[in-house]
């Protein structure tokens, strides 16, 4: 429903502000990794991570969502954009760098990933990079709280998300955003969306990165972040 019915919504609760300090650490790794002039972001959202980003290279927009491609068109209309699912997208076409951020974090099962892995690499051009940013891994995952919102336009909106792991065993664990919109006119509505997404061991992605073809790292001091050279 977020990326779907409530797309453009995504400004007032995400807009890019929210993600100047992330996406300036992004292009710090990128360019000592490859120093790329293009790049490919896989599950661009909204496209707040790129508004940033392609003050230092020139960005390609993918993401499975036509919605969200609107709206990231909205923000990036200077942005090539591609209506794809990281899983087996095919642009014909290489680059210098693959970029995936959160998004990745919907790939649910070890089958998903790999083929996320395998796309990524097909796409880099040889000397190029990619790089993984998950919102967790099986060592860094915790049960939790999140809460946020803003005002935009006339438009208030506030959620509360809710992240727990029913099942440690099965690789997945469950996000519930409670919602609250307000278009303006006073009155407030409540929306309930629900999200699983997959968690990993660090173990894992290095393995699976390396048996995709890549030169793969963890980066230091970040071990949300992995790494991947295509030689």
């Amino acid at each position: 429903m977020l990326y779907a019915e409530l797309s453009s919504w995504w400004p007032v609760f995400s807009p890019p502000e929210a993600y100047a300090e992330r996406a300036a650490l992004f292009a710090k790794i990128l360019k000592k990794a490859c120093n790329p002039k293009l790049v490919l972001e896989l599950g661009c959202g909204g496209g707040s991570v790129a508004w940033h980003l392609k003050k230092h290279f020139t960005m390609h927009l993918a993401d499975i969502s036509v919605e969200m491609l609107r709206e990231a068109a909205r923000l990036n209309p200077d942005c090539e954009q591609f209506q794809a699912d990281m899983r087996d997208v095919r642009l014909n076409r290489v680059y210098d760098a693959v970029f995936l951020n959160d998004a990745v974090m919907y790939m649910k099962t070890e089958e998903d990933l790999r083929k996320t892995m395998a796309r990524a690499y097909a796409h880099l051009r040889p000397g190029g990079a990619a790089l993984f940013v998950p919102d967790a891994t099986e060592e860094t995952f915790l049960e939790r709280t999140e809460q946020g919102g803003g005002e935009l336009d006339g438009r208030e909106g506030r959620y509360v998300a809710w992240f727990r792991d029913p099942d440690p065993t099965d690789g997945v664990y469950e996000v519930d955003f409670a919602i609250l919109l307000c278009e303006g006119d006073g009155h407030v509505r409540c929306v309930h969306d629900h999200h699983e997404c997959g968690v990993f061991p660090r173990s894992s992605w290095l393995r699976w990165l390396t048996e995709a073809g890549f030169r793969a790292e963890k980066i230091a001091h970040h071990s949300e972040m992995f790494l991947g050279r295509r030689g």
